[in-house]
């Protein structure tokens, strides 16, 4: 979603920076440095393919590999909210990701996807390439945060303001500042679109604006004698909640969507009209 820029960092905020870093010290050289539970199931230990299907091939390292080898939560976990309590709605979910998700309302529906596309970026020796767009227009790069430069609210100008740290906890607090800048309708015109027919892991579904929301796909199977192709979505929402794993509400019997058809996306608690997938370009 999308949401009026926040000002200032408040306590809570505070000890989030303090939580990173804490998180940074422990597990800075991991793929997933943020799980919860010490024994965790992956996506795709956790969530098997339909009959007749089979996963699509990715390439190691690839960002779809990477999300769906993301740590889940033991079966059975509800999704709480960033002040701990649970979301109202415990129907929505078929699996739980073990992400922490703050003390603040910041990491909501684009947030969680940006927050999953830099961390693979990082985890894979690609820090370089960490970069977003604010909703003002300004292209706002890892790279100059970790020089200690500090971008305006608009993310067009900047100015030195900090130590050069390049910390994955000093990352931490960068991704926190672009939650609270950037949203759905910055994120979709920064991605490309493309069809429904050509769908991949790592691609989202987004409505930009205000409101907005936004889902990942995080997974991806084919029926090898028919070629039907269907996907797993993975979100967060309003106010900032967990990431979880979607159910489908046109088959409660399995979370896996397909992609062989035309015409709107109905996730359930929100409808994507048909052209609303996009890509990392």
């Amino acid at each position: 979603m999308n949401r009026i820029p926040r000002i200032s960092f408040t306590l809570a905020g505070l000890l989030f920076a303090v939580m990173a870093n804490g998180l940074a010290q422990a597990h800075a050289d991991t793929a997933h440095p943020w799980p919860t539970n010490e024994v965790t199931e992956t996506l795709q230990q956790r969530i098997a393919p339909p009959p007749g299907f089979r996963r699509v091939p990715l390439p190691e390292n690839s960002f779809g590999d990477w999300l769906r080898n993301l740590p889940l939560k033991p079966s059975g976990s509800p999704v709480l909210l960033y002040t701990g309590a649970h979301k109202w709605r415990q129907d929505v979910h078929a699996a739980v990701i073990d992400i922490d998700v703050g003390k603040r309302d910041l990491q909501q529906c684009a947030d969680a996807i940006m927050r999953l596309r830099a961390e693979w970026l990082w985890a894979t020796g690609q820090k370089g390439d960490i970069a977003f767009n604010y909703t003002g227009g300004g292209r706002v790069p890892f790279s100059r945060w970790a020089k200690g430069e500090r971008p305006s609210e608009s993310g067009k100008s900047w100015r030195r303001k900090a130590k050069a740290d390049s910390s994955y906890a000093s990352f931490r607090r960068y991704m926190i500042q672009v939650f609270a800048y950037a949203g759905t309708y910055s994120l979709e015109r920064e991605l490309k679109a493309v069809p429904r027919s050509e769908i991949d892991v790592g691609d989202v579904f987004i409505k930009g604006g205000f409101p907005g929301h936004a889902v990942l796909v995080a997974d991806m199977v084919e029926n090898e004698a028919t070629g039907e192709k269907r996907f797993l979505l993975i979100q967060s929402y309003m106010p900032a909640q967990d990431m979880h794993v979607l159910v489908n509400p046109a088959d409660t019997s399995s979370p896996w969507y397909t992609a062989n058809v035309k015409g709107p996306l109905k996730t359930p608690e929100w409808t994507f009209p048909e052209g609303s997938l996009h890509r990392w370009p």
